[in-house]
């Protein structure tokens, strides 16, 4: 059965719930999704797969499919977070790998080059998963932590690291000039058949150091998004002026495009409000096609809803998430999406959101609203940092905020939210200072013994109303 500190790994319950919605995990077996193993006992499975009845499941899965590690298991390399899943590819980050390796499957032996960071390709064959690659930046250094930030669209990689020294600017610069410290990169690798190399070495268009450009990276098909939330330009909107930097740690997301092999930036995308330390871009942000969500969780204005008023920055730290599309190659702000609670320090659209077809699910894991489920009283703040998510909804280009919702068992410093993953009409959410000593599925939630145990929570959409599922009603 899942552990209550199995599920609380980053990632983990949503990566089984991405299988089985892609229908990319064979019926009969089952998966370990981080460093740790998730068990899966058969009941467990039977249960999971009411959740997903188009999948057939006549005979739950018994057996583990895989427990992966590095090629280099080394102390302290972080293998594990971050992860990203395409078909049968799954990619993990090591941010503190040491080698000095360069480039594809390199040498790994010689760890010379500490917290230079590595990034492993895993692919599964016939229910066998085995090493594809061993990836390091064309320019490894020290402190770079390559692997920071993973994704992956199909045969193609995008790896953020923040920590990258060169001054380089746009696409395949020098990488040779470490004057500009921490300015950050983002490289993307593309496979032909079975071998991986690196087709583009990415930065800003304004690079400067301490902007971290590559602390998080998106890419859907054609197109990449990296935020930069150290970035201080005072410019507002899509691709502004980038020289002015009156605005600290306001925040960018650049985006880029593939045209055959060759990448090009395509928008400097700014807030609307921009200001200084708003950290447009700082950790959460969304791509899927022509949709682009970017969180900036210290913005400050004490507007609610939907395209409220962005002056009133009465509320600091409150948080906002932007919502921007593309009609042919221009970008647009379409949305300015607040809480419909908002408080200060709550920081909406931290640290995680998830967007799917038209619906987008927003974290604000520092909320402290007491209610339980969904749609509950905002108004009693009680339940300090417990946590909450917002779910959003596109009618043409019009977003509305469908549902407010809280774990069934809310209590104070859960931080329900921590990571949320959404997939047509499933959400799941976990929370992982919860501290119920409960294990399995829908087990008692009352007794906190087991403190900061964590949990996830798995909803569902009927219509236009979402459910905490509960297997004993079914």
């Amino acid at each position: 059965m899942f552990s209550g500190k199995t599920i609380a790994k980053i990632g983990s319950i949503f990566l089984i719930v991405t299988f089985l919605l892609t229908g990319a995990l064979p019926a009969q077996k089952a998966v370990a999704a981080t460093s740790e193993t998730i068990n899966l006992s058969a009941e467990d499975w039977a249960q999971i797969y009411t959740l997903v009845p188009s999948l057939e499941a006549s005979i739950p899965p018994d057996t583990q499919q895989a427990y992966l590690k590095a090629s280099n298991t080394g102390a302290s390399d972080f293998f594990g977070y971050p992860m990203a899943l395409s078909g049968d590819t799954l990619v993990i980050g090591a941010y503190n790998e040491d080698s000095n390796a360069v480039g594809v499957n390199g040498n790994q032996a010689d760890n010379s080059a500490s917290d230079s960071g590595a990034v492993y390709v895993f692919i599964r064959s016939g229910g066998v998963w085995s090493q594809q690659a061993y990836l390091k930046a064309s320019n490894p250094n020290v402190d770079d932590s390559f692997g920071d930030s993973v994704d992956i669209s199909g045969d193609t990689i995008v790896v953020g690291t923040a920590y990258e020294d060169s001054n380089a600017t746009g696409v395949n610069g020098n990488q040779l000039d470490n004057s500009a410290d921490t300015s950050g990169a983002a490289y993307v690798f593309t496979r032909t058949g079975t071998t991986w190399s690196q087709q583009a070495y990415l930065k800003a268009s304004n690079t400067d150091a301490g902007d971290y450009f590559g602390k998080f990276v998106r890419i859907s098909g054609d197109t990449i998004a990296v935020t930069a939330y150290y970035e201080d330009s005072n410019a507002t909107g899509i691709n502004g002026n980038q020289a002015d930097n009156s605005a600290e740690d306001s925040g960018a997301t650049y985006i880029f495009t593939r045209t055959g092999s060759t990448w090009s930036q395509q928008a400097y995308v700014k807030a609307s409000n921009a200001e200084a330390f708003d950290y447009f871009g700082y950790y959460a942000m969304a791509l899927s096609g022509d949709t682009l969500a970017v969180a900036s969780s210290y913005e400050a204005s004490s507007a609610t809803g939907v395209n409220g008023n962005q002056a009133d920055n009465s509320a600091p730290y409150s948080g906002a998430v932007y919502v921007f599309t593309r009609t042919g190659s221009t970008w647009s702000q379409q949305a300015y999406l607040k809480a419909s609670n908002t408080k200060t320090e709550d920081y909406f659209g931290y640290p995680s959101m998830s967007l799917s077809g038209d619906t987008l699910a927003v974290a604000a894991s520092y909320e402290d609203s007491n209610a339980t489920g969904v749609n509950g009283n905002q108004a009693d703040t009680s339940a300090v940092e417990s946590g909450a998510v917002y779910v959003f909804t596109r009618t043409g280009s019009t977003w509305s905020q469908q549902a407010y919702i809280k774990a069934s068992n809310t209590e104070a410093g859960d931080y329900f939210g921590t990571d949320v993953s959404l997939s047509g009409d499933i959400l799941a959410v976990g929370a992982p200072d919860e501290s119920s000593n409960a294990t399995g599925v829908n087990g008692d939630q009352a007794n906190n013994s087991a403190l900061y145990s964590g949990a996830a929570y798995i909803f569902t959409r009927t219509g236009t109303n979402w459910y905490q599922h509960s297997f004993e009603s079914l």
